[in-house]
């Protein structure tokens, strides 16, 4: 990838793609929840998986013209694309998610192919099955030359920080890929009371908070110092999990001789998305973890994006030199591209 200019408009990591069809399922197993898409009231369409609608999406989800625009107007230079977490399917058997995953890979490719000064993307590997998500990896950043591939917060129940998955962050470490986890089918559904969008709104934050401190306590970013990756939704319960930790952590000798390196220093060694929807958020988790750490995030283009990532940004009255580095300079450092 080419670097970036020494002053850019924002770059935004945490935005969504979902392939305007998917191939028709070819594999040998009974009902594989292989997604298809539907048509729906003008310029949207049904994501339907399982034969239910799963949700509705516009076309933006894989229209880059219309995404070009929408990035024009709110001072977005360089989108991530990555795909919609549900679609990294690792309830599935590994060969179907590895069909399924190479897809999705390709259509991301293909979009950063149509503007590569305009598009970086994040493809999906199947973690369930570590031989193939290596091999998908492999292929997504060496042949296809993705930034780096998007994971769920666990895998089928799995924190993604559980020492399985090592080889997997072992090879990304090798070829120097960005790593974005996501929260994905998340924990405590069943303490909700209120309508299915609550998912969204209470349960990720807890969820993104636990893949986080799986990922501090399970020793991966000590063993695979020089890996670059970034939480979603601003790290959910990250700043309050933290100084727990680190109290702990001091007070307690079992959990300094589990964990080599400090829990507060291990989470400024993360990158995260500020995707936190208030100003005190936002600061407080840029006190937290550096000011070096903390990138634009809108979740576009689905109902709870942030619709103008610039002005809130600019809402937080940091120095400029603060501010530059939330508006582009962390995110580029992240990719790899300064």
């Amino acid at each position: 990838m080419n670097p970036l200019p020494a002053r850019c408009g924002c770059i935004d990591v945490h935005t969504h793609v979902i392939p305007a069809e998917f191939p028709r399922y070819i594999g040998q197993r009974a009902n594989v929840p292989w997604p298809s898409m539907r048509d729906a009231q003008p310029c949207h369409r049904h994501v339907v998986i399982s034969g239910e609608i799963y949700r509705t999406v516009p076309h933006h989800a894989w229209d880059t013209a219309a995404r070009l625009a929408d990035m024009d107007a709110t001072d977005v230079a360089h989108q991530v694309l990555s795909p919609m977490p549900e679609l990294l399917s690792y309830w599935m058997d590994g060969e179907d998610a590895g069909v399924l995953s190479r897809y999705l890979n390709e259509t991301l490719a293909g979009m950063v192919a149509r503007a590569p000064d305009r598009f970086s993307a994040l493809g999906a590997a199947p973690l369930q099955d570590m031989d193939r998500a290596i091999a998908e990896l492999d292929h997504a950043v060496g042949t296809l030359g993705l930034a780096g591939i998007e994971v769920g917060s666990n895998v089928m129940g799995v924190p993604i920080g559980d020492p399985r998955f090592w080889p997997f962050f072992e090879a990304a470490q090798a070829c120097n890929a960005a790593i974005f986890v996501h929260p994905l089918r998340p924990a405590g559904m069943d303490r909700l009371v209120g309508p299915p969008a609550l998912e969204q709104i209470v349960a990720f934050p807890g969820e993104i908070g636990l893949a986080a401190a799986s990922l501090i306590t399970g020793g991966l970013l000590a063993r695979f110092p020089k890996l670059r990756i970034a939480l979603s939704h601003g790290g959910g319960s990250i700043q309050a999990l933290v100084p727990r930790m680190q109290f702990a952590w001091e007070k307690q000798r079992a959990l300094r001789d589990a964990m080599a390196t400090a829990p507060v220093d291990a989470a400024r060694a993360l990158y995260y998305d500020d995707l936190l929807y208030s100003p005190q958020a936002i600061r407080a988790l840029v006190e937290l973890v550096g000011e070096t750490r903390v990138m634009i995030g809108t979740d576009y283009p689905f109902a709870i994006m942030d619709a103008d990532p610039a002005a809130r940004i600019a809402s937080l009255g940091l120095p400029d030199s603060v501010v530059q580095q939330l508006r582009w300079k962390n995110a580029a450092a992240w990719l790899g591209r300064i």
